[in-house]
């Protein structure tokens, strides 16, 4: 008669840590590589739109993401920088990187929906094309850009935060590569005292022939 009992498994419950943190790695890696991608890419698109009046005419002006402002780019960066550090720290480290990745993140998103109705850009260029300091744009209107740059933010924040929560389960760099790291010295020969060739070049590496 057999039974059955509800008693997991040890090795399943030893697998069931590795299974999670390979899948947080492939989403985190994944939603950082993407997310940092979609905020470069929004930064260079147009934001804004609007017109100054020139010489009786209405003069078109346009904004790209990076007139208005360089935070979501250069956070974008530094979240990239921060996803490869991930592996090369341990520890204490490691969560200090990670929640740097998690912080671009926010900021990215923070600035993005604080520009989606900023004019300011446009205001300046206005200035200079009028030559009136005091000119601002008309007509002015909003891309839907600022917000594909907020999502990109939150998909590198979604990154940050599974690094702080499984990145303990994720591999590091190999000791190999670690500096201080000394390879271990091999043990020499036993001297054949038979053979006075081994006896002479024991002599000249400096050790004892005798073994003593």
């Amino acid at each position: 008669m057999e039974y059955v009992t509800a008693v997991p498994h040890p090795r399943s419950e030893a697998a069931a840590p590795a299974r999670s943190g390979r899948r947080s790695l492939a989403v985190a890696l994944l939603c950082g590589a993407l997310g940092a991608a979609v905020a470069l890419l929004a930064s260079r698109q147009r934001w804004a739109e609007g017109t100054a009046t020139v010489a009786g005419g209405a003069f078109p002006l346009s904004a790209k993401g990076s007139d208005v402002t360089g935070v979501p780019a250069a956070l974008a960066i530094v979240g990239l920088a921060a996803l490869v550090a991930v592996f090369a720290v341990r520890k204490a480290g490691r969560l200090l990187v990670a929640a740097l990745l998690a912080l671009s993140g926010a900021g990215i998103v923070a600035t993005a929906l604080v520009s989606a109705s900023d004019g300011s850009s446009l205001d300046e260029q206005a200035a200079k094309v009028s030559g009136d300091t005091s000119a601002t744009v008309g007509a002015l209107s909003h891309t839907g850009w600022p917000y594909v740059a907020a999502v990109g933010g939150a998909l590198i924040l979604l990154a940050g935060l599974l690094a702080l929560r499984y990145g303990s389960l994720w591999p590091a760099m190999s000791g190999r590569y670690e500096r201080g790291t000394d390879r271990p010295r091999r043990k020499a020969r036993p001297v054949d005292p038979e053979r006075p060739e081994e006896i002479w070049k024991a002599l000249d590496r400096g050790e004892d022939p005798t073994g003593a």
